[in-house]
């Protein structure tokens, strides 16, 4: 978790790094004009269908139309795995979440045709989910999802979800039985990962702010034509404090007095208890300047990065996949060839799990590590990567080891 979280907000920019036992592992940047459009709500207009791609394109009033794939705008056991599998918030779990559908009914598996669902000048409410990338537009859903810090409200859907990166099964039943007693009627509710040991009341503010914005938007849908924007996100400061800022937090430091007392505001609204984490930077000297973060980012991101025992990784990226070469570098060992391969490699899983956060790698991902005879070493620098993307709140697939001795694995890609 985070340890120390840093809010620079300049005059064109707000910049957020995240740092985990001093080490920068997360770095955001939102100008302060042209934000982005995950988590906005739209009335849209469908302007195409194509039964050739089960999909549909929607005027949403952004310069490209977005992109309806037909399971995000099908409410049945598509809804579920089309929720998912795409979200706005990036550290839900949902993809990850354990799913209990008692409330749903009997999910078919019936294959929907997209001209069965939408017409061309049919009005619809939408959000965006992924963010206009090169020459493709947003990708959007029918899907409504709202955060909270702890909880997040699916309006449309009758269910009770809880983040599999809760692991105590204890825990989890817990939640369940706080959900099913603080979840509104004919509504949904995720049980987020930060909702681990917090007690009912912790819940409520969430839930009375989450239904009542729900209530807004659905007054704005009845007096609005398409295409029109219905709700904005929030911007990257208080997404940070929502998402990131928690119990594990030591400290949230902030340069700005003016959103310094909106950001208290805030936070003694949805968790009061962490008012007293929260500092303001009053050196004379600026923020990131004090922490070196444009130093380290500059360091981080080369192509080349060294490691602690003298090894190196090289990161490139293609059109396709992002590959990652792992080499000993500096680095002789000790005694044998076999632990000093082992060596390097396992500190390897580790920086690449941190390389792939910090540079918000998406898509596929091939991860070249040293040649390793031993079938137990392959098993521990694998479980390595494994137990290191835990911390990414993005989801992260590792397939495997492929027969050329390639590991490959995948990471939920929502922008460029």
């Amino acid at each position: 978790m985070a340890n120390e979280i840093l809010v620079e907000v300049l005059p064109e920019e707000t910049r957020v790094a995240i740092l985990e036992n001093r080490e920068l592992v997360e770095y955001y940047t939102e100008k302060t004009y042209g934000r982005r459009l995950v988590g906005n709500i739209y009335r849209a207009k469908v302007q195409n269908v194509l039964p050739g791609m089960q999909a549909a394109f929607v005027d949403i009033g952004y310069s490209k139309n977005a992109f309806l794939y037909v399971k995000d705008a099908v409410f049945d056991k598509l809804f579920i795995e089309s929720i998912m599998d795409n979200t706005n918030i990036d550290d839900t779990n949902i993809d990850d979440a354990n799913i209990d559908n008692t409330n749903i009914g009997s999910p078919n598996n019936k294959e929907y045709n997209i001209n069965q669902i939408l017409k061309p000048g049919q009005e619809i409410t939408v959000q965006v989910i992924r963010e206009p990338t090169g020459n493709k537009g947003p990708r959007v859903t029918t899907h409504i999802t709202l955060p909270g810090k702890y909880v997040v409200l699916v309006p449309r859907m009758d269910y009770i979800g809880i983040s599999k990166k809760i692991n105590s099964d204890l825990e989890k039943s817990r939640l369940k039985q706080i959900a099913e007693k603080i979840k509104p009627a004919g509504m949904g509710i995720i049980m987020r990962t930060a909702s681990e040991g917090m007690d009912e009341e912790d819940f409520v503010n969430d839930i009375r702010f989450l239904t009542q914005l729900w209530q807004n938007i659905l007054e704005r849908e009845k007096g609005k034509y398409a295409p029109c924007c219905l709700h904005t996100d929030y911007g990257l400061l208080f997404r940070t404090i929502r998402d990131f800022f928690s119990p594990d937090t030591d400290k949230l430091l902030i340069n700005d007095p003016e959103q310094y007392e909106k950001v208290l505001e805030y936070v003694e609204l949805i968790s009061p208890s962490l008012k007293p984490k929260i500092e303001l930077f009053r050196k004379s000297k600026s923020l990131f300047d004090y922490y070196q973060i444009d130093f380290r980012l500059a360091k981080d991101l080369a192509r080349k990065i060294w490691l602690k025992c003298g090894g190196y990784i090289i990161i490139d990226k293609t059109e396709a996949l992002t590959v990652i070469d792992v080499n000993t570098g500096k680095y002789i060992g000790a005694d044998s060839l076999e632990n000093t391969v082992l060596k390097t490699n396992l500190e390897a899983a580790v920086e690449i799990a941190r390389q792939i956060r910090l540079r918000n790698i998406g898509g596929i991902i091939i991860i070249d590590f040293i040649d390793m005879k031993d079938e137990e070493h392959k098993k521990k620098v694998i479980a390595t990567l494994k137990d290191a993307l835990k911390k990414d709140r993005a989801k992260t697939t590792v397939v495997g080891m492929t027969g050329l001795g390639l590991i490959e694995m995948t990471r939920k890609k929502v922008g460029d």
